[in-house]
């Protein structure tokens, strides 16, 4: 089935699909921006790239487009590197396979790493003279 096809199916109706405020996005997997469509759906594209935590580091997972079987259709690597060499790999895997979609892998790269970051302790500064001396 063409991807034209099926994009025209699930366009308006299919399972991933969230309706705000007179947004459309998708949470279908290998949609690298959450938006409904057609350049970034995974359902509708035969070559598809999806960047999701791992244990450590980042997993790429992109499928390919004239494999029949599905099982033998979707490829994942886990990268895990520091931020540079982990952004250079991803941007390397994605720009020869989908050069559209290098910036928003990056983006979404950079984001899962940011969140496996602990967070930082806030500490509280205290203002003036009478603060400081009731702390």
């Amino acid at each position: 089935m063409s991807s034209d096809l099926v994009w025209a199916i699930v366009r308006n109706n299919n399972s991933f699909l969230v309706k705000r405020a007179g947004a459309q996005f998708s949470t279908e997997p290998n949609n690298l921006v959450n938006r409904n469509t057609y350049k970034y759906s995974g359902l509708a594209n035969a070559k598809t790239v999806g960047i999701a935590a791992a244990p450590r580091g980042i997993e790429v997972t992109t499928t390919k487009a004239k494999v029949a079987s599905p099982s033998k259709r979707v490829s994942k690597s886990t990268i895990s590197k520091g931020r540079r060499h982990t952004a250079k790999s991803v941007a390397n895997l994605v720009a020869h396979y989908r050069p559209d979609l290098r910036a928003a892998a990056l983006a979404r790269a950079s984001a899962v790493l940011s969140s496996q970051q602990p967070a930082k302790e806030q500490t509280k500064r205290n203002k003036g003279v009478r603060a400081a001396k009731r702390a």
